[in-house]
């Protein structure tokens, strides 16, 4: 940002030949010198005062900027709605370039002018002065501008969205406020740098200036967002995530609530995200859950057994105990082997909305539910579960005698349920009570009861008996059992 070498060795060239100039020719260069300082324009000191400065979330300079000025005119929109008025898609994972920009501070109301200059290289010089002079006149009236800069004077600098405040008259600088750095607020720059710096030189005879002015008359609020996570929330996520991502074979989609990532050809996660995990949440949502997730959850689609292995344990730092796919709160992800089918990854979808809408629901109901709509197809327009391979264990327990009763199964704690006495058959169990109740066309009834009264009956013991109407379950559980035992798989 200090003068170039060119400007040093040129400066030396100018000393050396007064040096060996005749006295008169001298004074005569002297007097031109000074006739080209007093036709040189002038700029009177102009600055906005007042005007916070924020901090941008990555990428969002440009908003951020955008966001200064709002709460300056008294408005509470900051860079996240700023981002979300220009409809960029969040999936990118980037912040808005120029056009975006510009098209959502056309949104909120302001007027911004001719945003795009072209200056040409042979009349740098004059063109950017006067453009200079256009941004100043517009500071002296207070409406400052966002100009789109490189960030500094190293070749291979970013190029960067400052908002402009005003203009020292004594000590040529200009001042803005820089979204980029703590303590951005009213930073100097010698307004040669500006000049320097503002033009983006994308062609040899011709360069692009960048200008949005922040003039409004009245600014569109926008209205409040409806779901718990906006555009810029997405966008945020999954710029941090491309950070991770493991090789340029991942594709990520944004499939809400989910960002689901995975490592087929872009068609195909497309394709998945489409038909398994909109269609799977869609349906779920329509008969019991009314609220996301409460976080935003990534779904890992790895295309086979050993990029599913592989990146698992390179990702999250284990290996995986089951060859489907698994559901971790910590990592705040559902993991897949997307080569063994969707089954298992539409039960994993059930876990995170139970934890959002159901969070006392025990396990017995949790995974018989989600074992349910493992093998799940739609009809009538809701989603159904179908007899599954879970079948022909259950089956055989029944046959030895060794199934606990339903009592037995709703009081299991979380712990009994995954490694107690009845581990292997909890999960069949669970699972063909729910596809019972299905058939009865009493599940939906069931999970709304028993979520409501969680409180004083925690295990559903209660709720299941008063659902199917039965005083004796145990004559229930002997009828049931022979109900499971006609069904077929395959």
């Amino acid at each position: 940002m200090i003068a170039s070498n060119r400007s040093r060795r040129a400066r030396a060239r100018s000393a050396t030949q007064w040096c060996a100039m005749p006295v008169c020719a001298a004074f005569g260069l002297l007097a031109g010198v000074f006739a080209s300082a007093a036709a040189a324009p002038k700029y009177p000191t102009a600055v906005i005062q007042g005007v916070p400065h924020v901090r941008q979330l990555p990428d969002f300079c440009g908003e951020a900027c955008a966001e200064m000025w709002l709460a300056k005119l008294g408005h509470k929109i900051d860079q996240r709605a700023v981002f979300d008025a220009s409809g960029l898609d969040p999936a990118l994972g980037r912040g808005c370039y120029t056009r975006e920009l510009d098209a959502a501070l056309k949104k909120l109301g302001f007027a911004t002018g001719d945003v795009f200059a072209r200056v040409s290289v042979s009349r740098a010089d004059a063109e950017l002065e006067q453009l200079w002079a256009e941004m100043h006149k517009d500071l002296a009236s207070g409406v400052p501008s966002i100009v789109c800069m490189r960030y500094d004077a190293r070749p291979d600098t970013t190029e960067h969205f400052r908002l402009i405040l005003g203009y020292d008259a004594k000590t040529d600088e200009v001042f803005y406020n820089e979204p980029a750095e703590e303590r951005g607020k009213y930073r100097r720059m010698k307004r040669a740098d500006l000049l320097d710096l503002w033009p983006l030189k994308y062609a040899e005879r011709e360069w692009t200036v960048v200008r949005m002015k922040l003039s409004a008359e009245k600014i569109a609020v926008p209205a409040a967002a409806k779901s718990r996570f906006t555009a810029a929330d997405y966008a945020q996520h999954v710029l941090k995530l491309k950070r991770k991502l493991p090789s340029d074979d991942f594709h990520i989609v944004l499939e809400r609530p989910f960002v689901v990532i995975g490592d087929e050809d872009a068609r195909t996660v497309r394709r998945r995200a489409d038909d398994t995990v909109r269609w799977a949440v869609e349906k779920l949502k329509q008969d019991y859950f009314s609220s996301d997730p409460t976080e935003i959850l990534d779904i890992w689609l790895f295309k086979d057994k050993e990029s599913y292995e592989t990146h698992a344990e390179k990702l999250f730092g284990n290996k995986p105990t089951t060859p489907y796919g698994y559901y971790s709160a910590q990592h705040r992800s559902l993991v897949m082997n997307i080569s063994t089918g969707g089954g298992t990854l539409v039960h994993e979808i059930v876990h995170p909305f139970m934890a959002a809408n159901f969070p006392a629901c025990p396990s017995w109901f949790n995974e018989g539910l989600a074992s349910l709509y493992e093998q799940s197809a739609e009809q009538d327009g809701r989603i159904r579960g179908n007899v599954n391979w879970r079948l022909p264990g259950l089956q055989r327990t029944i046959d030895d005698q060794r199934l606990p009763t339903f009592e037995t199964l709703c009081g299991t704690t979380t712990r009994e349920f995954y490694d107690g006495e009845h581990a292997a058959s909890n999960y069949g169990q669970a699972r063909y009570l729910c596809y019972y109740l299905q058939e009865q066309g009493k599940l939906v009834d069931f999970y709304h009861a028993f979520r409501k009264n969680a409180a004083t009956d925690p295990t559903g013991y209660a709720t299941l008996q008063k659902t199917l109407g039965e005083r004796d379950m145990g004559a229930f559980q002997k009828r049931w059992e022979e109900y499971v035992g006609g069904l077929r798989y395959r």
